[in-house]
């Protein structure tokens, strides 16, 4: 499939809404994939963390 212009491209033979609308919800989710287990992460260690000095600290 070849455009003849840059607009062409975007436009996507009247689909473009729906083509780069799909696009941006797949890196949305891949971005999501690789952020929400990183962020929970983090709060399990800091849970831990916590509970550690808690403990501790009732010793």
């Amino acid at each position: 499939m070849s455009f003849e212009s840059f607009s062409d491209l975007l436009a996507m033979g009247g689909h473009g809404l729906y083509v780069w609308l799909s696009y941006g919800v797949a890196v949305l989710i891949f971005v999501a994939n690789v952020i929400v287990p990183i962020q929970k992460k983090k709060d399990i260690i800091k849970k831990h963390l916590q509970r550690l000095k808690r403990e501790k600290v009732a010793q």
